[in-house]
């Protein structure tokens, strides 16, 4: 399903999508100063050793960009190293158990169900503003205890931070530090939303997620309203824009295997395996990014100490080593060992309510609508960003 990127003009920066496989599994862009891994078992080896590579990425960045983070990054897991990661992530898993995120199952439904009474009878739908936005933003939300009503303005937010390309450079052009500085006052903005939140739960605690971050200790100190602020913001981004992308994904892929499509329609078992393997076949977080805690060498290519390492997930995803035919899309593949959620110490602590915000909303979607094609009149648009790849809008016909 190669052709899929190019029908829809995806940039060639995603260029696994493109069926273009660099020679080297290592190698250095001279330009961006970012060494890039592609290869599968050695995106496995980095995503599975924090020692040897941080993922502190922002001290490098800074020192080597010149660029001022100031406090954003205060209490933000995904820079976190052990052991105050691992610390900070037990306390967050209690909100994420099996049994919490099974409990959902029904809100979830219901939510869905709600979204797309306001479509009903319509002879298109545009997913992401209709379904795919809404409803894992609004289930994210009910966990922190923030204001669902209020998730028009976190798109707002949301949508002006991933609106540049997102190109990660060391030697950054005046266009990217412009779009750095942006994206950081728009974060902050978001932050001082929740620090707001966090400050009344200190007041008048509540039966949610914030209330707990908030009452959290870790080595006998809480955290500061910073902190949970950075930690809120984390977790309202990234637990809604997987499932966001992991619906459009999917139903872009349904829409370009007609076969699959018809299969899944008349078996919904399919589904967790449909499910998987868009998430193999177009990652939504494609690229994760590592700094070397000293001299390494991978797949035979030495980096040096303190390099900034660009782990090319999606392209892992795609590895022909691992995966037969990796450009085909296969819901039978099996096994489907795909990093669309990372692995190790920082394997997305959200996938379990991704997997099954995903399964239900596309078990409803297939139910209520017996056709949904995309209107090649209205062609989807995508995250401009290389470093995700998921649809910005996605105009289905339901007729």
């Amino acid at each position: 399903m190669t052709t899929l990127a190019t029908k829809w003009g995806l940039d060639e920066s995603r260029f696994w999508l493109h069926g273009n496989t660099p020679d080297e599994i290592v190698w250095l862009d001279e330009a961006s100063g970012l060494w890039n891994v592609h290869g599968h078992p050695e995106t496995l080896a980095i995503l599975e050793d924090p020692a040897t590579y941080s993922s502190n990425t922002a001290r490098l960045y800074a020192a080597e960009a010149d660029v001022d983070f100031g406090d954003a990054f205060d209490g933000n897991p995904v820079q976190m190293d052990p052991p105050f990661h691992s610390k900070l992530r037990r306390l967050v898993n209690r909100a994420f158990t099996p049994k919490t995120v099974a409990d959902l199952e029904p809100r979830i439904a219901a939510l869905a169900h709600e979204l797309l009474d306001a479509v009903a009878g319509d002879d298109r739908i545009e997913l992401v503003s209709a379904l795919a936005y809404q409803l894992p933003v609004i289930v994210i939300a009910e966990l922190l205890g923030v204001p669902a009503s209020e998730r028009d303005m976190f798109k707002g937010w949301v949508e002006k931070i991933y609106d540049g390309d997102g190109e990660v450079s060391l030697n950054p052009t005046e266009e990217q530090r412009r779009e750095i500085e942006e994206g950081l006052a728009l974060a902050a903005k978001l932050r001082d939303y929740l620090r707001g939140h966090a400050e009344e739960r200190r007041h008048t605690p509540r039966e949610d997620l914030l209330t707990q971050l908030v009452e959290a200790e870790v080595d006998g100190q809480r955290l500061t309203t910073t902190e949970v602020a950075t930690f809120a913001n984390v977790l309202l981004l990234a637990g809604h824009i997987t499932t966001t992308m992991l619906l459009g994904n999917t139903l872009l892929c349904l829409d370009a295997e007609p076969g699959v499509d018809a299969r899944l329609r008349a078996d919904r078992s399919l589904l967790p395996a449909v499910i998987e393997e868009s998430l193999r076949y177009l990652t939504p977080i494609s690229t994760l990014y590592r700094a070397t805690m000293g001299d390494v060498e991978i797949a035979g290519q030495r980096i040096p100490k303190d390099r900034l390492i660009a782990v090319r997930i999606g392209a892992a995803n795609r590895d022909e080593r691992v995966f037969e035919r990796p450009d085909m899309f296969d819901p039978d593949r099996s096994p489907n060992p795909h990093l669309g959620f990372g692995r190790g110490i920082h394997f997305c602590i959200g996938a379990p309510l991704a997997r099954l915000e995903g399964r239900i909303a596309l078990d409803i979607l297939l139910e209520r609508f017996p056709v949904l094609r995309v209107d090649e009149d209205n062609p989807p648009t995508f995250l401009p960003t290389a470093d995700m790849t998921g649809v910005k809008t996605l105009t289905l016909l339901t007729r």
